[in-house]
């Protein structure tokens, strides 16, 4: 009943912050990318990675963002998320810099919140699959944000079936997070003004 409600109130709180076509999306200084791996463990690229890209790419090129905040983890020396965000996006011909990395985005959570406590957005544009976009929301509108979000291409639910379970689940914890234990950032540290 509990992951029922959970992912209920996600989908109805969300619903109105997220877009799929680039022009209707209302323009913002800043679009955060939420991050994941290149790689997926069998050497294949992982699309949600591949599409995200794709996604931030479109929004830059079609003037929607002025810079992209890559977040992700960087918890290894031989796992980079954000530089290999940042990596992608040049070869796709954005420029470096407009280009931020945060290197403690370690959960959904981390990222979005450290964009307005540490780099300073009170308003910015989500960038991932749909359904990651609606908790990203649902965390944004709780810390006061007006954020929206834009949907990058999903991966089939055959490739995607573990992702989409975890994400039920995910979503509890969402709740337990912002209501039970007011869990914050990992990190948070000396604030960041992009666009200087």
């Amino acid at each position: 009943m509990l992951i029922v409600f959970c992912n209920w109130r996600i989908e109805q709180k969300s619903s109105p912050g997220l877009f799929s076509k680039v022009g209707q999306i209302p323009a913002n200084k800043v679009g955060l990318v939420l991050g994941t791996s290149k790689w997926l463990s069998d050497g294949r690229v992982n699309l949600y990675f591949k599409y995200r890209i794709e996604a931030a790419v479109a929004l830059y090129k079609a003037k929607k963002i002025k810079y992209i905040l890559v977040s992700g983890d960087n918890r290894f020396d031989y796992y980079n998320e954000p530089r290999e965000m940042h990596n992608a996006l040049v070869a796709s011909g954005v420029p470096s810099e407009v280009i931020v990395l945060d290197y403690a985005g370690f959960r959904t959570l981390d990222s979005v919140v450290r964009s307005k406590k540490v780099f300073g957005q009170q308003a910015i544009t989500i960038i991932s699959q749909p359904f990651h976009n609606k908790r990203a929301l649902f965390i944004a509108s709780n810390y006061g944000m007006k954020a929206v979000a834009f949907n990058a291409k999903d991966v089939n639910l055959y490739m995607g079936f573990k992702t989409q379970l975890r994400e039920k689940l995910a979503r509890v914890k969402v709740f337990l997070d912002l209501y039970v234990t007011n869990k914050q950032p990992r990190f948070l540290g000396e604030k960041i003004e992009i666009g200087a």
